[in-house]
């Protein structure tokens, strides 16, 4: 406690644990075979699809990097063993993790399936160890009861307790206090602190800004001036200044969307390519939907061109769905509003968002026949159950077929889960 105007208040403790290589460590813990092998999760290294999503300690000693296409991870370490992702086995790890986190605070978020902060403020072990030890408690539970590690950073807000668990991994705890954080963060990369991704991390560049410390000592004024509101936020995040809430349990679903992307088999070339692709992608995505019990509101696709350029848009539907004509009709329109086909495109993806339970009420189309859009879901229902009982071939949509190259993509089963943002939807 702390004496401020003649009022008191008490300094936040706010945990950030990240599971360190999560995806790679649970599959090696599952395989101990390979536990002394580079060995990363991605996708089908035969189709040319899928970047590295996770890398074991082994691969990284390569220069392995996440995000990177499979043959470039390839040619670096011919050795390297890619497993395709088990997203329903590295959801559970999530879930079990999550659980442990309860145990010591009723205010657990969410970052992604291998990321949660945890608010430790005022509770009885916080008192009894402190912010360190329990932090060490923690990540040893984790280790002995899960087998994998965490990092785990320790901070009194949300974006440097995140710096915290990345500062040092693996299996580790890093404190940042109010005495010690401009003498370690503020000399750190500026693209370290969160939303600083390249984009804004070359416009900084260019003002001649390249660490924490000098957008902190910028005056917020001149950051709103070269990045509008998006200045003062980075300003606040830079001088320990965020004061952003950790969500209750219950308040912070796990999945905040529900997203895939492919690598194409080939280039796309005209509208038909992109269609076919979309197609397998909001199929995969509308039935991930109604498995989880939800639908969306806003239809998100990302496009990355054979030059590797990339960028996304998105678009609000009038009501919500969980159908994938509909997705697949939101992205096409999408597609033809912001792209000219300059160039093929590598890769496509379609996200949902703003999710709501699959139980709200939604209106129906007065311009359509109620009993049309009921059957439209009876029959992508119908899909369903003829896939989970024949398999994701058995059964597919006459268009797609005009190419059977490109028809090759089980979007379902080697997808990509995009992470949440930091940022409620408003």
């Amino acid at each position: 406690m702390a004496a401020e105007g003649g009022g008191t208040f008490m300094e936040r403790t706010i945990f950030h644990i990240d599971m360190n290589s999560c995806y790679a460590s649970i599959e090696c813990l599952h395989r101990p075979e390979l536990r002394d092998k580079p060995v990363a999760v991605g996708g089908d290294v035969e189709k040319r699809r899928g970047i590295i999503l996770a890398k074991n300690e082994h691969a990284k000693k390569y220069n392995i990097k996440t995000g990177e296409v499979l043959w470039q991870a390839k040619q670096k370490c011919p050795e390297l063993v890619i497993l395709p992702p088990r997203f329903d086995l590295y959801i559970r790890f999530s879930r079990l993790a999550r659980e442990i986190y309860a145990e010591y605070s009723n205010q657990v978020e969410s970052f992604g399936i291998d990321e949660a902060w945890v608010d430790v403020t005022g509770t009885q072990k916080l008192m009894e160890l402190g912010g360190e030890e329990l932090a060490h408690e923690i990540r040893n539970r984790i280790k002995f009861e899960l087998g994998v590690t965490v990092s785990i950073g320790v901070s009194f807000n949300k974006i440097f307790a995140k710096l915290g668990s990345d500062y040092k991994k693996p299996d580790a705890v890093t404190v940042f206090t109010r005495k010690n954080f401009r003498e370690i963060i503020w000399p750190l990369p500026a693209s370290d602190l969160l939303y600083v991704g390249p984009a804004t991390k070359r416009k900084l560049k260019g003002y001649g800004i390249v660490t924490i410390g000098q957008i902190a000592q910028t005056p917020p004024e001149t950051l709103q001036k070269w990045f509008g509101k998006w200045g003062l936020v980075l300003s606040s995040f830079a001088n320990g200044l965020d004061t952003s809430p950790v969500a209750r349990t219950g308040e912070d679903a796990l999945i905040k969307s529900v997203g895939n992307s492919t690598t194409a088999p080939r280039d796309l070339v005209d509208e038909e390519d992109a269609s076919i692709i979309f197609w397998m992608l909001a199929e995969s995505v509308a039935e991930r939907l109604r498995e989880g019990g939800f639908m969306c509101r806003t239809v998100q696709i990302s496009l990355r061109d054979n030059e590797l350029f990339s960028f996304e848009r998105q678009v609000r539907l009038p009501t919500p769905t969980f159908l994938a004509s509909e997705l697949h009709a939101a992205a096409m329109r999408l597609l033809r509003a912001h792209y000219n086909w300059r160039r093929p495109l590598r890769s496509i993806g379609i996200r949902g968002t703003d999710l709501v339970p699959a139980t709200t009420p939604v209106q129906l189309n007065m311009f359509e026949n109620p009993e049309r859009q009921i059957r439209r879901a009876r029959l992508e229902m119908a899909m369903d159950d003829i896939r989970r009982r024949f398999g994701h071939y058995a059964i597919g949509r006459a268009g797609t077929y005009v190419d059977p190259t490109l028809t090759q993509v089980n979007a379902k089963d080697d997808h990509t889960i995009h992470p949440v943002g930091y940022f409620k939807a408003v």
